[in-house]
């Protein structure tokens, strides 16, 4: 029951974090869900295994759980979810950068897909990232979640060959080995790999001259 009082500052600004991040949540789920029924309901399982390969959709399944968690508690903290955090941020920023200066230009999506499209590609990208700026929670990326973070992307690069040297299939034209050679597919790997280390450097180097949150 209120009292009559003012909101505070920091209630004002759980509020927003909640609105923006439950917003957040809710578009990327919805776009997921929609893509699961379509993968499900035309190459069964195995197109959803390879579904989950792409670094689109483990990107947008971070933003997903990074989001939701903020909706509940804007001051969520812990090592484990320091990383989840910015695992969502590097990968969904990378996710837009390549999409929008590699992908895009050869993709032509219709019906569903073009609003599956924005929402994965776009509007996650730019709402994280916006989310972070604006409401953090902050401090929190030190030298050890920045490392760990790491962790996650190598995987995907490990699973992404392995998986292609098997299957013959990659998820994205420029990895794929059979088609432009292992040098060629690797050293596009390290260029994307290095951004996301620059990137995380940057975001280390930005987060304290923004105000602490909360």
């Amino acid at each position: 029951m209120s009292d009559g009082s003012p909101p505070t500052d920091r209630a004002r600004w759980a509020a927003a974090s909640r609105l923006w991040h439950a917003a957040v949540a809710v578009a990327v789920a919805a776009a997921l869900l929609v893509q699961v029924v379509l993968t499900l309901s035309g190459d069964g399982g195995a197109g959803l295994l390879r579904w989950l390969s792409y670094f689109t959709v483990q990107s947008n399944l971070l933003v997903l759980a990074a989001a939701a968690t903020l909706a509940v508690r804007p001051d969520r903290d812990g090592r484990g979810w320091r990383v989840l955090r910015l695992d969502a941020l590097l990968g969904i920023a990378i996710t837009g950068v390549v999409y929008a200066t590699l992908l895009a230009p050869g993709v032509q999506p219709t019906g569903v897909d073009r609003w599956i499209d924005a929402v994965e590609h776009y509007a996650a990208p730019v709402a994280t990232l916006a989310g972070w700026a604006l409401f953090g929670p902050r401090p929190r990326l030190d030298r050890r979640t920045l490392l760990l973070a790491f962790a996650w992307p190598l995987a995907w690069v490990g699973w992404t060959f392995a998986h292609g040297a098997v299957t013959g299939w990659y998820p994205y034209p420029f990895l794929d080995a059979a088609a432009v050679g292992y040098p060629a597919a690797l050293a596009a790997t390290g260029t994307v790999l290095a951004a996301g280390v620059l990137l995380a450097a940057l975001l280390r180097a930005v987060e304290p001259r923004l105000p602490r949150r909360p």
